[in-house]
């Protein structure tokens, strides 16, 4: 199975129409919410089924989440702002964890991630990992980055995932601007 897993687009959609001719074979669409409507209309003009969830943006409330199946095992799909992904990511952890899920896809930070969660036990097929997947923002990125979206790819045997930035799909030099200015938007420290 191949998913594009997005997030926190806020009605901003011209990037990812941009890049979604360049991708092909897609199954399905992940949407991690801000705006959760998007995904209807990334439905209607893409033909590929979506998931998506609200967020914080949205209105959205506790328990916002979805569950998706893959052959591998089950995905956690939520915002990510009612599990503090802001300031922690040990509560969307182990929420996802207690759903059964081997992996999680969230936003809310627009920074994009994709780590291994080292000493989790995941409920997928034959592993013992769990994967935390962050898209980032195609809209509105705060990592000095042009966006980015991910890409996971599930079998019987494994779920792989990659983070993919905006600027290398459309063929522009990949400059990070904008560092100092998020440091003072989003930081305590100043």
């Amino acid at each position: 199975m191949k998913i594009l897993a997005v997030s926190d687009t806020h009605g901003k959609l011209n990037k990812l129409r941009e890049i979604m001719p360049k991708l092909k074979n897609l199954d399905l669409i992940l949407h991690a919410g801000d705006y959760g409507s998007d995904g209807r209309k990334i439905e209607k003009e893409f033909g590929i089924p979506v998931i998506s969830v609200r967020g914080n943006c949205d209105g959205g409330g506790r328990n916002d989440f979805e569950i998706v199946e893959t052959e591998f095992g089950r995905i956690f799909l939520t915002h990510g702002h009612e599990q503090g992904a802001g300031y922690s990511r040990d509560n969307l952890v182990y929420r996802a964890l207690e759903e059964g899920c081997c992996a999680a896809v969230y936003g809310h930070t627009h920074i994009s991630e994709n780590i291994l969660v080292p000493g989790s036990s995941g409920a997928g097929k034959n592993t013992s990992e769990f994967r935390l997947i962050n898209p980032g923002s195609l809209s509105l990125p705060r990592d000095g980055s042009g966006g980015s979206y991910a890409i996971i790819r599930t079998s019987e045997e494994s779920l792989d995932a990659s983070i993919v930035y905006y600027n290398t799909v459309a063929g522009k030099e990949s400059l990070k601007s904008g560092v100092l200015r998020n440091m003072l938007n989003y930081s305590d420290r100043f």
